[in-house]
């Protein structure tokens, strides 16, 4: 009797363990929000004041290489005593608290799954003020991951099935069904999408490793490259017209890394020589060692008077699925 007994204790305690791990999960509810919306959880009179304007100096900052001022963030402020519920389950969450240590925390799944949530602490305005200018930076870099893998997990929903690009330049690349492939080589893709007001575009092309270097050109030999490129194979309305790089604006230039490789992420604008079109680029020379090749994948818009910041996220997020083969 006694081991029967033993043994019904044991069974009740394991499935109570397992119905405490199932309502954990059931807790973390799935996230929600529209891409790149950053909810803020900051008291009134903050948001107000110099700590709030410091916020939106860092999260609301023009985004590069627009051709208008458009914001990295769309920002909602959210009052602390009304931050519950349905409220916590945005995906990227700013919290800034007043009274505490000095410091930034970067926690993730903390009210909803997935989802990023950022907390700035300090006993004084200043000190809040101090930790969000200082960690700028990394503060953006992990929102904005978090919003690249929500736009890639949507684009997954409806693939673009071509296996070509796999084969001609070895990589994967994950794009939407809803584009098209507008020109095909042995070595050179332009991929396309109809928006309402114009296209999103792509290109994938290869280069001798080497012939991008990095030093104090950098940037005139991209622009030198993209142009000699634009006049080959993305024409203008009109005969002799063609994309070329805007230079009334200076182009923006960082290194970065796709799929663990070292790239030079250009952001500027194009034009077409000889036609009044222009928008933004975002161009990745990326080294392929291995391979013995520079990889060049470029997205670039046209959509005249309207907002670009979304199509341009998400052109950047369909170039940093690229996976080498």
């Amino acid at each position: 009797m006694r081991k029967i007994l033993t043994a019904f204790v044991a069974i009740t305690v394991i499935f109570s363990c397992q119905d405490g791990k199932n309502s954990n999960q059931k807790i973390l509810s799935k996230s929600s929000g529209n891409i790149n919306n950053l909810s803020v959880v900051i008291d009134n009179d903050l948001w107000e004041g110099s700590v709030g304007e410091a916020v939106r100096d860092v999260f609301a900052a023009p985004v590069h290489g627009l051709n208008q001022d458009e914001p990295l963030f769309k920002l909602s402020q959210i009052p602390p005593s009304v931050f519950s519920g349905f409220a916590t389950k945005n995906r990227i969450v700013l919290k800034i608290e007043k009274g505490n240590e000095a410091q930034v925390k970067i926690a993730k799944d903390a009210f909803a799954k997935p989802q990023k949530l950022v907390i700035v602490s300090g006993n004084s305005n200043q000190e809040i003020i101090d930790q969000i200018q200082e960690n700028a930076d990394r503060m953006i870099m992990s929102l904005k991951n978090e919003e690249i893998k929500e736009r890639q997990r949507r684009t997954k929903l409806s693939l673009h099935k071509n296996n070509n690009i796999k084969e001609n330049l070895g990589i994967s690349i994950e794009f939407p069904s809803a584009y098209r492939i507008a020109k095909e080589t042995d070595n050179f893709y332009w991929i396309r999408k109809d928006i309402t007001t114009g296209t999103t575009n792509i290109m994938l092309y290869e280069l001798p490793y080497g012939t991008i270097k990095e030093n104090d050109s950098l940037v005139n030999q991209i622009i030198k490259m993209r142009d000699s490129i634009g006049e080959i194979h993305i024409p203008g309305p009109t005969d002799g017209s063609f994309m070329v790089t805007e230079m009334a604006y200076s182009p923006f230039l960082t290194k970065t890394t796709i799929d663990d490789k070292t790239a030079y992420e250009t952001k500027g604008l194009w034009d077409v020589k000889n036609a009044f079109m222009s928008g933004p680029f975002v161009n990745y020379v990326i080294n392929d060692e291995a391979n013995n090749r520079q990889l060049v994948v470029e997205g670039f818009a046209f959509a005249p008077s309207v907002e670009k910041r979304d199509y341009m996220f998400e052109l950047e997020s369909i170039i940093k699925s690229i996976k080498f083969e």
